[in-house]
C-alpha cells in the first residue's frame, strides 16, 4: 500500500474514515459517507472509494452490506518508535477565540495519534480551553494533535485562525459566501465568517487526556 499513489480527494477520504469513522455506529455506507463529506455525486465516491479497495486501505465492498471498513493493518511495532516527540504550541480555545500561545516545550505523543504515517512529524500539539467541544468529547484541559493542513473537509474538527490572529477548534463548514465555525456544545451558537477571514491551520487528528 502506497499513499502516495492516492490523489488528493482519495487522501481526503482515507484521512475522513480515519479520524471521523467514529462518528457513525455502524460501517457507514455509499450514501452516508458522501452526506457527511458534502458530496453529491454517489458515483464520483465509488470510483474514489473502488480506488481505495485496490490500494488496499479499504475492504471490498461486497456490495455495500457491510458498508465501508478500512483494512486493519499490521505494523511490526520493533519498527516503530515508542513516542513522537511533537511541539507543544500552547492552548487553543474551545469557547470562543483567543489568541494561541506560542512555546518551545515538546510532548511524548504515541505514533498512533500522529494522523498519516508521513505527516505524523509535523504534527503539533495545543491544550484545549473551553468546553465549546464537549459533545464532542474535547473536554477542557485535554490535548489535540493537529496536522497542519490549509484546506478540510466539511465536518472535519480544525484548528482555525480568524482575522489572522485569533485561533480556535470547531468543526468546520464552508460554503461559498461564508465559512461556518461549529461548536460540539447545545448551548452555543455556530459562528459566522466571511470565507477571507478564516485560514485553515490544520485538522484534529488525535487527542490525549490526563486524569491526575
Amino acid at each position: 500500500m502506497n499513499a502516495t499513489t492516492l490523489t488528493r480527494r482519495q487522501q481526503e477520504i482515507l484521512d475522513f474514515l480515519k479520524t471521523q469513522g467514529v462518528r457513525f455506529q455502524h460501517p457507514p455506507t455509499l450514501e452516508e459517507l458522501a452526506a457527511a463529506l458534502g458530496l453529491r455525486s454517489r458515483g464520483s465516491l465509488h470510483k474514489h472509494i473502488q480506488a481505495l479497495v485496490r490500494a488496499g486501505f479499504i475492504e471490498p465492498l461486497n456490495h455495500l452490506r457491510r458498508g465501508i471498513r478500512l483494512v486493519a493493518q499490521t505494523e511490526n511495532t520493533q519498527d516503530q518508535p515508542e513516542s513522537l516527540m511533537l511541539p507543544l504550541l500552547g492552548k487553543i480555545a474551545a469557547g470562543q477565540p483567543i489568541e494561541a500561545i506560542s512555546g518551545d516545550e515538546r510532548m511524548a505523543v504515541p505514533p498512533a495519534l500522529g494522523g498519516h504515517p508521513s505527516a505524523g512529524k509535523h504534527c503539533y500539539v495545543l491544550q484545549v480551553q473551553g468546553d465549546s467541544m464537549v459533545d464532542d468529547g474535547i473536554l477542557d484541559g485535554d490535548w489535540i494533535i493537529v496536522e497542519p493542513r490549509q484546506q478540510a473537509l466539511n465536518g472535519q474538527v480544525v484548528v482555525a485562525m480568524v482575522d489572522g490572529s485569533e485561533a480556535t477548534v470547531k468543526r468546520i463548514l464552508q460554503r461559498p459566501d461564508s465559512v461556518v465555525l461549529i461548536p460540539a456544545n447545545r448551548t452555543m451558537e455556530p459562528m459566522y465568517f466571511a470565507p477571507d477571514r478564516v485560514q485553515i491551520q490544520g485538522v484534529v487528528v488525535g487527542q490525549m487526556r490526563s486524569y491526575l
